[in-house]
């Protein structure tokens, strides 16, 4: 690593609000740990930002000096895009401020905010937008990918859910942007990734949510997967916007309502969720129940803010990851073969294929009415891989391959942009598809250097 000038960091420094982190403090290593334990990057600068204007005196500071720039919203992007070797880091984490308009149902949220944060405040008042499952997500890298989760089958992609942003772009403006104000701009930013500028607030469109909701899952021994996908994915063919079933399967964890015997066994669970109360759901329920032999259960009334974190134990930071990803329109049984085939093959307790179910009104929208566009998807698979150790890598990063590889024929096109891992730059052009070409025009106009390219990198053009 290049040694900054002391006098050049001075001066730096003076033009902050927040903190300016160097490997010479003793906050930088704390300041660099990611989510995901495998990436281990050691930028030169590290900005904590304290407001907008810090993030507009990074962003000149990184094209004035040359430097590579990257990005941390909540740090939890698979491929470690919010660090950069040798370069600047703009660290929203310190702006995570949430604020409600009730009344006109509208938040403005900070670029560092989780969804936690997000889901805080919106829950005292009866409102949320759709956001993903694991609390500790930042919102900004969730919102810049597409974004999705429970309410996404009733209220559309988190992107759906934006109507503005205030964002500063490679040439120093501070631009609010809006269907009416820079309208290309609004438009890539809703799946574009962080390709065009660091948004420090996004405004988005709230919803009527719980706070009670419905939401639990059934369990069934992983021998009887076969015949449970294919009755769920019939299921799902006639199933109305107001329910969302969701698969997983893994290495059943501790969970209250399983027999302890089942404790660590293969598992297939169907996971529930719902606005409505419990006892407008019990055919639902039935009819999920009645695809196998359950060996547990628990489909129940609980906070919105208590299901956003349910998972969270499964995904605390800290520990290897690696995911691949495939996009399905059905699941066809060849398909349900190959997830079964290998969901009995997983290299470790903690690894798991899941399968995020869209469609309702996430399907809605034309596939170039923003830029993310893999509207006809009706199911995200995310093959998860999660380890402790370094010795595991090749097994575990082997099997996803592996699986990934074997599925693909099977596949829809596309892919969420989100799940994408660093070493897949040839699937960005799969991931934007027909708006592949208009997202590299505008990023020519805004970014035409190409300052922000530790992402999903869309090239000018």
């Amino acid at each position: 690593m290049d040694t900054i000038p002391h006098e050049q960091i001075n001066d730096f420094r003076s033009q902050l609000r927040g903190s300016l982190i160097t490997p010479a403090d003793a906050a930088y290593d704390s300041a660099r740990q990611l989510w995901n334990a495998m990436i281990d990057k050691r930028p030169a600068l590290i900005v904590r930002c304290a407001g907008a204007a810090d993030v507009l005196a990074a962003v000149g500071h990184a094209r004035k000096q040359g430097l590579p720039l990257a990005v941390r919203g909540g740090g939890h992007n698979i491929a470690g895009s919010a660090l950069c070797d040798n370069g600047l880091v703009i660290d929203l984490s310190a702006m995570r401020a949430v604020r409600i308009d009730a009344a006109r149902r509208r938040a403005v949220v900070e670029g560092g905010a989780t969804l936690h944060d997000f889901d805080h405040e919106a829950q005292s008042f009866g409102l949320a937008t759709p956001l993903g499952i694991n609390s500790t997500t930042g919102v900004a890298g969730l919102t810049l990918g597409g974004g999705f989760g429970w309410l996404s089958r009733k209220y559309g992609m988190t992107i759906d859910n934006l109507v503005a942003a205030d964002i500063v772009t490679a040439d120093g403006s501070r631009l609010h942007i809006d269907a009416s104000h820079e309208p290309d701009l609004f438009w890539a930013i809703r799946g574009g990734g962080g390709n065009f500028g660091v948004v420090s607030h996004f405004e988005f469109e709230l919803h009527p949510v719980g706070p009670q909701v419905s939401a639990g899952m059934i369990v069934f021994p992983l021998d009887e997967a076969r015949q449970v996908l294919g009755r769920y994915r019939d299921m799902v063919d006639t199933m109305g916007d107001d329910l969302s079933v969701w698969g997983v399967l893994r290495h059943a964890p501790p969970l209250p309502f399983l027999p302890n015997d089942w404790h660590g066994k293969q598992v297939l669970a169907l996971v529930l969720f719902s606005l409505l109360p419990a006892d407008a759901l019990q055919d639902a329920i039935a009819q999920v129940r009645s695809f196998g032999s359950p060996v547990g259960e628990h489909v129940g009334a609980l906070p919105y803010v208590s299901w956003q974190q349910a998972f969270d134990p499964l995904l605390a930071p800290g520990e290897r990851n690696y995911w691949k990803s495939h996009n399905f329109d059905r699941l066809a049984d060849p398909a349900i073969d190959v997830i079964v085939d290998y969901a009995g093959k997983l290299p470790g307790p903690e690894c798991e294929i899941f399968l995020g179910l869209l469609g309702g009104a996430a399907s809605r929208p034309a596939p170039t009415a923003t830029a993310y566009p893999s509207r006809a998807a009706r199911w995200a698979m995310n093959v998860h891989t999660r380890w402790q150790e370094p010795a595991q890598d090749s097994a575990c990063i082997g099997w996803a391959r592996e699986f990934f590889a074997r599925a693909a024929p099977f596949a829809a096109s596309g892919v969420y942009v989100n799940f994408l891992t660093a070493d897949e730059p040839d699937r960005i052009t799969e991931a934007y598809g027909p708006n592949y070409a208009r997202l590299r025009a505008i990023k020519a106009q805004v970014d035409p250097h190409n300052l922000f390219r530790s992402n999903q990198n869309i090239a000018p053009g």
